[in-house]
């Protein structure tokens, strides 16, 4: 039994130290989950592996002739593992000292001393991702590859780069917003935004560790998928006209003290933006690009909205352009609110094609009043039917909306009619204004603005953005006549004469337009004004529209002609100047001499036959072919004959090109000085004379 008691009590020895054993297990368990959870948790996470995305390098944006617009410039972080294992104690140690020297010489932001004393502390301290330099350029980078150390390459040697990329724009404010920008955590605005799929590309992906301090390091390049660079964009504009554009505007701006304006240039058949400005005054009175007015700003049109109010009554058969109206004293009253002429006094009765010339707010008003009065719905769907209450639903995002007042909405009055009429209770953007003027230019068809014609890998052309029709026939092509006939008007007979020149034809409308906007500063007795003009050019075949607008003019002057009819004429001469598309055709002459051969100067018969026979002009000699020879233009061909010298004797040079004039006296031991240009007029010696070696000679040239 004691035996039997003493196996037990070994037995309960074990069982009670096991069982000890398993709740120090337990609670050891219980302590690292509870009390150090957090902590091992973070160090599980300092040393895992992730797969990583890399940004591809965005495409670049250019203008219609080339120019870069917008592109992404390349810098790297530059990192060093100084502890891989490749790099010995030893190797380390013979090569640092090479490695320093060729950083500072590269960076000269530290001495060689400095950069080897950080190396070998990072290398002491174990570091495997020791920051060398940030904003690094490529070819500083290419240039460091083959340094001490690093030129073992990307890994072995030690060598880390992550390439970031700056979003830069080579031409700086010119078309800013409509090219808009691409930022890190907000969404990217104007083309960028628009073609932002196209442009940023593919993206890459590769291993990363996460080591101590959270920095994400690369393990090694063998996973890594390379991302693929964005396409590039090709837009419409071009950046000669731009240029011209915006230095326009930004003079016009000086001049009168305005808060802000755009200018818009469009190709009438494609409807492809051409140049697009927006300027801004800021706080300090120097102007940029903060918003795309051009497109995003909608407000009251003021008189170019005219155009579309005749239309409408010309297209509904209710008026006619030789229709007279009475403008009175150049006021009028509708209930109890009285509209007026800017020109005192009024023009007595005149023609709706006149009154529209002289921007006549009581000839407009009163036509159409009279003509919808009864029915003003059916104005209202005429003016629907020309597209003019829905919006472009153009690529670039902030387009304003249009606001086109219908007889059903609770603020129309009896007198919504006739202000309509003339721009006020409506509203439109300055680029959905030039498109209802440019659908005229485009004998009726409108087309929808486009700022890109293509997209491109590299020289490929992957695809091209074709010119959308919003609207076949806004209205007919007799309506179309009529109302180019009045554009006409406006500039040889009108408001906008100040356009008229002798090299081509403009049509526009001038307008100008009160607003009762806070924003802008109650100017001008409680209103601000919003200067424009909208038109297209050459009148007689369209290719070009421009529209112009500029807000709050503060120095005394805010007529549409005077402050916006500038910069568009500074456009539009640009633009004809440098386009001979535009220009009309030349008459076409036979020829203007009396052969139709060319004039030829006597000289060398060898050089002489062999252009002609070049040109294939049938060449006749009267005698013998000699050196030098007499030429003679016929209606058949060049007759030559040859000049009759003897060697000691002065020969005849006259009708000779200088060159071989000069070759022939110096080869006689003549000095030649030559007055003028062209072909030998006058010699000073006589043919005939006996030449003496060392004489001079003077040969006029013609």
């Amino acid at each position: 039994m004691d035996a039997k008691k003493d196996i037990l009590l070994r037995v309960y020895f074990l069982y009670v130290v096991f069982f000890l054993l398993g709740v120090a297990i337990i609670a050891r368990v219980m302590h690292i989950m509870f009390a150090e959870g957090e902590f091992w948790k973070a160090k599980a996470e300092e040393q895992t592996i992730d797969l990583k995305v890399i940004e591809a390098v965005r495409g670049n944006i250019f203008s219609s002739d080339g120019g870069l617009l917008a592109t992404s410039l390349p810098h790297y972080e530059i990192r060093m593992d100084v502890n891989a294992e490749s790099i010995t104690k030893e190797f380390f140690n013979d090569n640092v000292d090479s490695l320093a020297i060729c950083l500072a010489n590269l960076f000269q932001d530290k001495s060689a001393r400095e950069y080897k004393i950080d190396l070998t502390k990072a290398r002491r301290g174990g570091e495997r991702y020791h920051l060398i330099k940030r904003r690094v350029s490529y070819h500083q980078l290419k240039a460091m590859r083959s340094f001490p150390i690093f030129r073992l390459g990307k890994y072995k040697g030690g060598l880390i780069y992550e390439q970031f990329n700056i979003r830069a724009r080579p031409f700086g404010v010119l078309a800013a917003r409509t090219i808009g920008m691409e930022r890190v955590g907000a969404k990217p605005i104007g083309l960028e935004g628009a073609y932002s799929d196209e442009l940023e590309g593919e993206k890459g992906k590769r291993y990363m560790q996460k080591i101590a301090g959270g920095v994400w390091m690369p393990v090694n390049s063998d996973n890594e998928i390379e991302p693929k660079d964005g396409n590039d964009l090709i837009t419409s504009i071009d950046i000669n006209i731009q240029d011209v554009a915006e230095a326009a505007l930004m003079n016009q701006l000086l001049i009168h003290n305005a808060d802000h304006g755009c200018v818009i240039l469009m190709e009438v058949k494609t409807g492809e933006v051409k140049a697009i400005a927006n300027l801004s005054r800021g706080k300090n009175g120097e102007y940029d690009e903060k918003y795309n007015y051009a497109i995003g700003e909608s407000t009251e049109p003021g008189s170019t909205f005219k155009l579309a109010s005749l239309i409408a009554g010309i297209e509904d058969g209710l008026i006619k352009i030789t229709d007279s109206v009475g403008t009175n004293d150049g006021t009028y009253k509708f209930g109890r609110e009285t509209m007026r002429d800017s020109h005192e006094g009024g023009y007595g009765k005149i023609t709706i094609k006149r009154g529209f010339e002289v921007s006549s707010n009581v000839a407009v008003s009163r036509v159409i009043y009279n003509s919808y009065a009864k029915n003003p719905q059916k104005f209202i769907d005429r003016l629907t039917s020309m597209n003019l209450n829905v919006p472009l639903n153009l690529e670039i995002p902030g387009e304003g909306m249009p606001y086109i007042k219908n007889t059903n909405t609770k603020s129309w009055s009896n007198v919504t009619l006739p202000w309509m009429s003339i721009g006020y209770e409506v509203k439109l953007t300055p680029l959905q204004i030039l498109t209802f003027y440019n659908a005229i230019a485009n004998d009726g068809k409108m087309v929808k603005p486009k700022f890109a014609k293509e997209i491109r890998n590299k020289s490929q052309v992957v695809r091209r953005i074709e010119t959308v029709v919003i609207n076949e026939a806004i209205c007919s092509k007799e309506t179309v006549a009529k109302a180019k006939e009045m554009l006409e008007g406006v500039v040889e007979n009108g408001t906008a004469v100040n356009l008229k020149n002798p090299n081509y034809k403009i049509a526009a409308k001038t307008g100008t337009a009160q607003i009762a906007n806070s924003k802008y500063g109650y100017k001008n007795g409680g209103v601000s004004y919003q200067a424009s003009l909208c038109g297209y050019f050459p009148a007689d075949k369209p290719q070009y529209s421009c529209i112009v607008v500029v807000n709050a003019p503060s120095n005394g002057v805010f007529y549409g002609n005077q402050v916006a009819g500038p910069i568009f004429k500074e456009i539009a001469d640009k633009v004809y100047s440098t386009n001979l598309d535009i220009h009309k055709n030349f008459e076409k002459q036979p020829y203007l001499a009396s052969s139709a051969f060319p004039f030829s100067k006597n000289g060398n018969y060898s050089d002489l036959s062999k252009v002609l026979k070049d040109l294939k002009i049938k060449v006749k000699s009267k005698n013998e072919a000699a050196e030098w020879i007499i030429t003679n233009t016929l209606p058949t061909g060049i007759e030559v004959s040859k000049i009759n010298y003897t060697s000691n004797l002065m020969p005849n040079v006259v009708g000779m090109g200088a060159q071989d004039a000069a070759y022939l006296l110096e080869n006689k031991g003549v000095r030649v000085r030559f007055v003028g240009r062209g072909v030998v007029r006058k010699q000073s010696l006589v043919q005939g004379l006996p030449i003496e070696k060392g004489s001079e000679i003077f040969l006029e040239l013609s």
